[in-house]
């Protein structure tokens, strides 16, 4: 009998720390995983080479291009005229009147004003054109960006200057270009009407009544 409790007390003990064991496992098991989310759908797009190859984009640089070498020929043949007629006010000085050779001079500095107003007016017009060219280029890539976006079921766009490294098969690059040349392959650049400086209205003077 004593041989039989000496048996089975450590069998009951080892029964006891194996139970205490699964026990203390259950215990500091870590609770379950929650199930993996959809992987990300990535494409990179590349929207300066773009703006720089595309049909329209080659179209709005000539039209600029061409419109900023009129403004120039225009600039460079009144910036002549005003050089002559600086000259021949310099050879008039010793033959005019002071009155009269003042009043010259403050015809001859309006007008070089006038022709300051004219090119910077010029610049402007060239800038807005340029970038409103540019804005109907963006708004049609950014349509076909969705378009392909939808179709790849893509949940992430992302610039290509914005990435360091990125797996080549994510730009959609190529296939962005040869949609924006199909749908937009042309695009007139409107310029605004300038308005002369010398056109501005002139305040109207009021004649004076006579006394009776």
């Amino acid at each position: 009998m004593s041989l039989i409790r000496a048996i089975v007390t450590p069998l009951v003990s080892l029964a006891l720390v194996c139970c205490g064991f699964s026990y203390a496992q259950a215990q500091q098991a870590p609770p379950s995983q929650p199930a993996a989310s959809s992987a990300l759908n990535v494409l990179v797009v590349d929207v300066q080479s773009l703006l720089q190859n595309s049909k329209s984009a080659k179209m709005v640089r000539q039209q600029i291009e061409q419109k900023r070498g009129e403004y120039a020929k225009e600039i460079s043949q009144q910036e002549e005229a005003l050089r002559h007629e600086r000259d021949a006010l310099q050879r008039q000085q010793a033959s005019l009147s002071a009155e009269a050779l003042n009043k010259k001079g403050r015809e001859f500095q309006q007008k070089v004003n006038e022709l300051d107003r004219s090119v910077q007016t010029k610049r402007q017009t060239l800038e807005k054109s340029n970038a409103e060219a540019l804005e109907s280029i963006q708004g049609a890539i950014l349509k076909i960006i969705t378009e392909i976006a939808k179709e790849r079921k893509a949940n992430l766009v992302f610039q290509r200057s914005e990435l360091v490294l990125f797996d080549n098969s994510f730009d959609v690059t190529d296939q962005v270009l040869t949609k924006l040349d199909e749908q937009l392959p042309t695009l007139t650049v409107s310029f605004a009407t300038e308005t002369p400086a010398s056109a501005e209205v002139q305040p109207t003077k009021q004649p004076t009544k006579k006394k009776q």
